[in-house]
């Protein structure tokens, strides 16, 4: 692959990544610890990400454990799922913290689908983004000794990684909604 290409495959690539990492965070009715994974606590005044705070658990399908290292910090984890918007309330025993995913409605249900196929939308946006200032960096191309040929391979190169790419947000897309839609 032409150098000048691979650097638009690699944004291109940043920006399916990002997308997936996203979809980890969209809770599908079973317990994920990655709906943690924005989460900072204020721990002696810093805020720290929640992983490193305590031990995360899934004990159970529908249930999320969080052990803190210093039971001091119970009360800061406590406070910042209340914070957050995961919408579920946490449980605490004095050493543990127990967050229980309930069912999701149908309801629910199809507005996660809404928003897992913006965000998709957005994505692809992205991907298209890349592609047009590929092809405006190849146009400037043509004013040195770049020939038209070349040019136009390379712009037919960017076009198939931006079909790849779409394709695989596709992808994406119908994966997570059928997650989500499966009860």
């Amino acid at each position: 692959m032409d150098a000048r290409v691979k650097t638009y495959d690699d944004k291109m690539q940043k920006a399916l990544d990002f997308l997936l990492s996203d979809y980890q965070t969209i809770r599908a009715g079973r317990a994920n610890p990655h709906v943690l994974d924005k989460l900072k606590v204020n721990y002696y005044g810093t805020p720290t990400p929640i992983q490193q705070v305590g031990n995360i658990t899934v004990p159970e399908a529908r249930m999320i454990q969080i052990a803190p290292w210093e039971k001091s910090l119970i009360k800061e984890i406590e406070k910042a799922i209340m914070a957050s918007d995961i919408g579920i309330t946490p449980n605490n025993d004095g050493a543990v913290i127990r967050l229980v995913f309930p069912e999701l409605t149908e309801e629910r249900r199809k507005e996660l689908v809404k928003d897992i196929k913006k965000k998709g939308e957005e994505c692809k946006v992205v991907v298209r983004n890349i592609r047009r200032d590929a092809n405006d960096s190849f146009k400037k191309l043509a004013k040195s000794e770049v020939s038209e040929d070349e040019i136009k391979d390379l712009e037919d190169a960017v076009q198939k990684l931006t079909d790849k790419y779409i394709k695989d947000v596709d992808k994406a897309i119908e994966d997570k909604s059928k997650e989500v839609l499966t009860v």
